[in-house]
């Protein structure tokens, strides 16, 4: 091996590793959040220890995560792509972060909630947390396999959660009017939909995060996210080729 080749090696290892980090911090946030949302619905009020332990979990990912990014950053001063791979995972991290403790946020509704009156059935809800839930999935799906135009039709679907929280309180609010003993639950219900709100959201982040990654362009704020043209993404590749050559 020649000399030159081997702190590249070890560079792609320790980025293996931190990938491999963030994959288990991935895990436990879908696993909070599942639990949490179907506690929530069930009424259940027996996850918050869980779902405690789990967030603690997280946040223990995220700083090693942290200090992982910034020893990479310092040793090997990536360029290009390389770059691009070590700062996707580190925006990734603090979204799942975030998403750890919205699920935490939902599990603690629920507990709540069971204490109160009951509320009749809210398929707005359901269809909120079913269609959050599959976002987060398919985005870390995307990041997991570099697939932008998995993670761009996860940002399309960021319009339907909205809409749906919309629907959700004016139903909420035609409750609290008619029957003042559902003002209670019903605010809970409001909470949980604003922490499914958020969750569609940090995953509308990480799919943008993934677009970046693999195209090399920021598409945040952007009206037409549509796929970049292929003499675009030529150009992104000889730059990334131009930069990979003076990296080394």
């Amino acid at each position: 091996m020649m000399p030159e080749q081997r702190p590249r090696r070890h560079f792609h290892d320790e980025l293996d590793a931190l990938q491999q980090r963030l994959l288990e911090m991935a895990g436990i946030v879908e696993e909070l959040v599942r639990l949490g949302v179907e506690a929530f619905l069930a009424r259940d009020s027996s996850l918050v220890a869980w779902a405690r332990n789990e967030d603690d979990k997280v946040d223990e990912l995220e700083t090693e995560i942290d200090d992982q990014v910034f020893e990479l950053l310092a040793l090997h001063q990536p360029m290009a792509k390389d770059l691009r791979h070590v700062i996707s995972a580190l925006k990734v991290a603090n979204d799942l972060e975030r998403v750890g403790d919205h699920g935490l946020n939902i599990a603690k509704a629920a507990k709540r909630l069971s204490e109160l009156p009951g509320m009749p059935d809210l398929p707005e809800l359901q269809e909120m947390a079913e269609i959050a839930r599959g976002m987060l999935s398919d985005a870390l799906a995307a990041y997991i396999s570099r697939n932008s135009g998995t993670a761009r039709a996860v940002i399309l679907r960021d319009d339907k959660v909205d809409t749906l929280r919309g629907s959700l309180y004016r139903i909420l609010l035609t409750h609290m009017l008619e029957e003042p003993k559902r003002i209670s639950p019903s605010l809970e219900v409001l909470l949980v939909a604003q922490n499914l709100e958020r969750v569609a959201d940090l995953s509308t982040n990480i799919a943008e995060d993934v677009v970046f990654l693999v195209e090399g362009r920021s598409i945040k704020h952007a009206d037409l996210r549509a796929p970049s043209t292929d003499d675009d993404e030529e150009e992104d590749d000889e730059a990334d080729d131009r930069e990979d050559d003076g990296d080394h």
